[in-house]
């Protein structure tokens, strides 16, 4: 074998494939490169929640009664049917992936329509139940102003719904930019971006959306369910 032929180049269709970004020699490098930097990157969101998991528990930690008042004011039925619906998104989500995965761009069309669906009643649901803390006067700070409303909660409840408004409120920003990004690889899908060989923009939609249901897994028992 002559040593032109030893060294040519092994992926030669990736030269000519119009996704194959300028500063990767194969698709396979880029694919890598994007899965890893997926990975970093929830790594630092997950260290971002746990600094906000911890203050949680410091506050349980020095005032149990008082959280275990206070969350009774939460509404468990607009979390639990918040974590069906997003438990349900989930299985969607991975649904449009693998449809993908086998080239079925229609599938993961509309895999990306029903989890938008599901994140949007989502958004729905917590804008109520927003509302209702801020009808009551159950909100953080200086803003506290239930005991205006005729709700009595011993010690310092402000403190709880600080961090209620904190852990849930980063979480429904996550929520929002998950949306945008389906958005997007909606758009993106009908423009025939993604196929069976090209759709690791789809994977990382994916595990992003499922850290962000996993976190309202953590979530919802500890401020509404806790005892």
């Amino acid at each position: 074998m002559s040593n032109e032929h030893a060294h040519a180049p092994a992926h030669d269709d990736d030269e000519h494939n119009p996704h194959l970004a300028h500063h990767f020699d194969t698709m396979g490098q880029q694919t890598a490169a994007a899965k890893l930097g997926m990975w970093l990157f929830l790594a630092t969101e997950i260290l971002m929640f746990s600094g906000l998991f911890l203050a949680y528990f410091i506050l349980r930690m020095f005032y149990p009664e008082m959280v275990l008042e206070a969350h009774e004011y939460l509404s468990k039925w607009a979390g639990g049917i918040n974590t069906v619906v997003l438990l349900t998104s989930s299985y969607t989500m991975a649904l449009g992936v693998r449809s993908i995965q086998l080239g079925d761009v229609k599938k993961l069309r509309l895999m990306l329509v029903l989890t938008i669906l599901c994140g949007c009643i989502f958004m729905v649901v917590k804008y109520f139940e927003y509302s209702a803390k801020f009808e009551h006067g159950m909100l953080p700070g200086k803003f506290y102003s239930a005991h205006l409303h005729g709700y009595e909660i011993d010690g310092l409840p402000h403190i709880f719904f600080g961090v209620y408004f904190m852990m849930t409120g980063l979480h429904g920003i996550h929520v929002a930019i998950g949306l945008a990004i389906m958005l997007w690889m909606f758009v993106r899908a009908g423009r025939g971006e993604f196929n069976a060989k090209n759709y690791v923009a789809i994977e990382n939609t994916g595990l992003y959306w499922h850290l962000v249901d996993l976190i309202w897994i953590f979530l919802f028992p500890l401020l509404y369910l806790v005892k």
